[in-house]
């Protein structure tokens, strides 16, 4: 399947896109899979995909020019660097690079090539079983999780652009409803708006500056 360059690719649109709902699509390294969510360009791209790494599936050493930031949503996911399980969120700032793989399999949230040029810090922590947490926090952007409890409102401001996964749970809007695994961007403007569902919602949070000018 030949790849599409341009995915969601105008950054001054509201974006839904329900990740379960989309085909896995082969990446050129066998047992890996991506979903793809966001795209500026070819397999060195601008990116944000659900990756599937098959048990025992590797890609090659490789650098990360434009930083990568990503989720573990399944399994443990692994490099030269460590183990990732379920719930680990990580950066790997612009310049880095690494072996990754997955011995048992995994599935991972992950950007390329969004980092701020500054951005040069590394981090690794976990998610928590419940509950709201800061995860990453400078200049550019903040980065959270917010846990909202059944038919709590649920409002953000957004004076810069706002990106959410949800990650558990269901949230309804005027005229949207996400679900476990939706992704949502909204340049910025106008609040995030919504109520959680009868099982409450719990939803990764990114509020940076969109770089409106790479669309």
């Amino acid at each position: 399947m030949a790849m599409q360059p341009l995915i969601n690719a105008d950054l001054r649109q509201t974006v839904i896109v329900n990740g379960e709902d989309l085909p896995w699509i082969p990446s050129p390294q066998a047992g890996v899979e991506r979903r793809l969510l966001f795209r500026i360009g070819q397999e060195q791209a601008r990116a944000t995909s659900l990756v599937r790494y098959a048990c025992g599936s590797r890609f090659n050493a490789h650098a990360h020019p434009g930083g990568e930031e990503f989720l573990v949503l399944e399994g443990v996911f692994e490099d030269e660097h460590g183990h990732y399980p379920t719930g680990s969120y990580v950066r790997n700032p612009p310049g880095s690079q690494h072996s990754p793989g997955s011995a048992q399999g995994c599935i991972i949230f992950v950007h390329l090539r969004q980092f701020h040029p500054d951005d040069d810090a590394h981090l690794v922590t976990q998610l928590p079983d419940r509950g709201s947490q800061a995860l990453w926090h400078n200049a550019h952007e903040r980065v959270w999780v917010q846990e909202a409890q059944p038919g709590q409102a649920l409002e953000i401001a957004n004076p810069r652009g706002l990106e959410l996964f949800v990650l558990d749970g269901q949230l309804r809007g005027d005229d949207f409803a996400l679900h476990p695994w939706s992704w949502m961007r909204m340049p910025p403007g106008a609040a995030f708006r919504a109520m959680a569902g009868n099982a409450g919602a719990r939803v990764w949070i990114k509020d940076a500056t969109l770089d409106l000018t790479a669309s």
